[in-house]
């Protein structure tokens, strides 16, 4: 839902493991890929961790705000998908599909000189992971998918999820809705995309709703919204279409070789539990654990657990 951005443009959370001033530690480098100039943040040494963000339509920032301080025990990438945060804009939208980021993250392998890459993909950054890691076996080592989505009939079912928590808890601000789709107005047109996007969604994305982002000082692009009509519809937020509707991994994960970890939260509206918990099906060989003070952002919601988890996950000393 195309939501999450503007609860990925909040001011910082404090909290010991997290650098407030960790984004001065980076910097850009923009490579040549298929004739665009690709944003890339790459610190540290050991083994690569590639980290991909949520939306689709989020640059790198809100990712390297929480995770960029593991650059003191492995190569931490950054990057900024094709028409998102600092990389170039497509020429043409059509070029905005789940297939070209699986694609992209394989170029910036490559170009990197990496061998093997772990994953780390939040939200929508979780689609292409999974679709890596079934494309590319041979090239992941880990991977952790946080808050994800194993289908896009996933996606769609927590829209629906989404829609029903807005109509009951918000009946007044609803008959706004009604009355706009009753006159042919999708999610991504004017006026319906405002008044869709004024519900108070905090309660969905966050159990703790006075917890915020840690996000650069700097005017930064944080979201993109052509990226993500195209790629969740120009209607995704009631009929999700685009590229996202076609993805579907639940019959493949159960053969994916990387080591995985899968995180859910308890209070997630965004990726509900119902859907979430079918991961222990569909990848039985994964870990799976459900953070039960969490919604959608558990690093910020149980920081000590969430962080514990990740380290032991990778190893980290």
């Amino acid at each position: 839902m195309n939501h999450l951005f503007f609860f990925l443009c909040l001011p910082i959370l404090g909290f010991s493991q997290v650098d407030p001033n960790i984004f001065e530690k980076f910097e850009s480098k923009f490579y040549e890929i298929d004739g665009y100039n690709i944003n890339v943040e790459v610190l540290g040494e050991g083994d690569p961790i590639f980290f991909l963000p949520g939306g689709p339509g989020n640059s790198h920032d809100y990712m390297q705000g929480n995770f960029g301080q593991y650059y003191k025990t492995n190569t931490v990438v950054f990057f900024d998908f094709l028409g998102r945060g600092k990389s170039d804009d497509a020429k043409d939208v059509s070029e905005y599909s789940v297939e070209n980021d699986v694609a992209l993250i394989e170029k910036l392998r490559q170009v990197l000189g990496y061998t093997k890459i772990s994953l780390v993909g939040h939200s929508y950054g979780t689609v292409p992971a999974q679709a890596y890691a079934i494309k590319y076996p041979e090239q992941v080592d880990k991977m952790v998918l946080i808050n994800g989505f194993h289908s896009g009939a996933m996606w769609q079912a927590n829209c629906d999820s989404y829609n029903h928590y807005a109509k009951t808890h918000f009946p007044e601000k609803w008959k706004q809705v009604d009355s706009l789709r009753a006159l042919g107005y999708v999610s991504s047109q004017e006026p319906l995309k405002t008044v869709y996007g004024n519900f108070p969604t905090k309660y969905i994305y966050y159990h703790n709703t006075n917890l915020k982002q840690n996000v650069p000082k700097e005017n930064y692009r944080g979201w993109a919204n052509d990226v993500y009509v195209e790629i969740i519809g120009r209607d995704g937020d009631f009929d999700v279409s685009g590229s996202m509707i076609n993805q579907d991994y639940r019959q493949q994960l159960k053969d994916v070789k990387a080591k995985t970890l899968i995180i859910a939260g308890r209070y997630d509206g965004v990726s509900t539990p119902e859907f979430a918990v079918q991961y222990k099906t569909f990848m039985p060989q994964a870990q799976f654990v459900m953070f039960e003070q969490s919604a959608h952002n558990p690093y910020l919601e149980e920081p000590e657990k969430f962080y514990g988890l990740f380290e032991s996950f990778f190893n980290i000393k």
